[in-house]
C-alpha cells in the first residue's frame, strides 16, 4: 500500500539520477568550452563540480551522484576526464573534446 502511494523506492531513485545528470547538464550548458573539474570522498554518493573560467575563482555545485556516474555523465556530455599530471591530486580534469 504504501508503495503505491509514494511509488517505489527504485522509482524515486531513478527520478534523483535523472534530476542529477540535468543538474551537471544545465551547469555545463552555461559554459560548455570551461574546463570542469570533480572531487568526493571515496564511495561517496554526493561529489563537487566545478567549473574554471580563466584565473577566477571557480563556481562549484554539489551533485548527488557518485564520481563515477560523474566521469560518464561529463563524458556524454564531450569531455575527456583525467587525473592531473601532479600525483598529490586526487580531482578529475575534464576538458572539452573538440568538435
Amino acid at each position: 500500500m504504501f508503495e503505491s502511494l509514494f511509488g517505489s523506492s527504485q522509482s524515486r531513485h531513478e527520478a534523483a539520477q535523472k534530476d542529477a545528470r540535468r543538474t551537471v547538464a544545465d551547469f555545463v550548458k552555461k559554459s560548455p568550452r570551461s574546463m570542469y573539474t570533480f572531487d568526493s570522498e571515496r564511495d561517496a554518493p554526493v561529489a563537487e563540480l566545478c567549473r574554471h573560467v580563466g584565473d577566477g575563482q571557480p563556481t562549484c555545485i554539489d551533485v548527488h551522484m557518485a564520481s563515477k556516474a560523474l566521469f560518464q555523465q561529463m563524458q556524454d556530455l564531450g569531455f575527456f576526464c583525467a587525473l592531473p599530471l601532479d600525483p598529490g591530486k586526487t580531482h578529475m580534469e575534464c576538458s572539452p573534446i573538440p568538435k
